[in-house]
């Protein structure tokens, strides 16, 4: 039975690194792997998943008005396509959710979501909330905090690398616009308040 995924976790944890080895299990198996992102990129690497260790590999581009089961069942009409991976699948819509559900249960084709948790304020992501109610697994993907502890949150960095607390939710970014950190030395990062 096909199923739909989400790992999440924090910036840096090698999100994209794990889609690229899933990607390169199912080549190696004489499958086809499709690859999906939405561009959303600081290092200009549209048309593919690249990770901060050098390695990418070629990818199909989406927007948010773009609907993911018509555009993944026309391309099956002619590849088969042995499962769908998702990059930066923070960005996905609700309604883009629920279509890659359709995926998995109607085409069956096993789909792979990998993206962010929250944002710099500890806030979900819109298409990660939709994930974590619908993707039928879940899977952490862990890093650490400086201190040791798993790193759970994000913290967006201005030009001279403080913390910020304010700003937009899509701001793209990479070591130099963000940091991660257990909750704890979060609260502490960003000067947080209770209530």
């Amino acid at each position: 039975m096909a199923k739909l995924y989400f790992s999440y976790a924090a910036m840096n944890a090698g999100k994209s690194t794990v889609l690229l080895q899933v990607a390169h299990n199912y080549t190696e198996r004489g499958m086809y792997p499709y690859l999906l992102n939405t561009g959303k990129d600081n290092q200009g690497n549209e048309g593919q998943v690249s990770s901060r260790i050098g390695i990418a590999k070629k990818s199909d581009m989406f927007s948010k008005e773009e609907d993911l089961f018509l555009k993944i069942k026309e391309k099956h009409s002619w590849q088969k396509i042995d499962c769908v991976l998702i990059d930066e699948a923070q960005w996905l819509s609700a309604k883009q959710v629920w279509q890659l559900s359709q995926v998995s249960d109607e085409l069956k084709i096993p789909v792979m979501c990998y993206g962010l948790r929250t944002d710099f304020q500890g806030k979900l992501f819109p298409g990660s909330q939709e994930l974590l109610a619908v993707a039928d697994e879940l899977r952490e993907i862990r890093t650490i905090c400086k201190c040791g502890k798993k790193a759970t949150m994000n913290i967006r960095l201005d030009s001279e690398g403080n913390p910020v607390q304010d700003g937009p939710q899509n701001l793209v970014g990479g070591n130099e616009t963000y940091d991660t950190a257990c909750r704890k030395h979060w609260k502490k990062m960003v000067g947080w308040k209770k209530g």
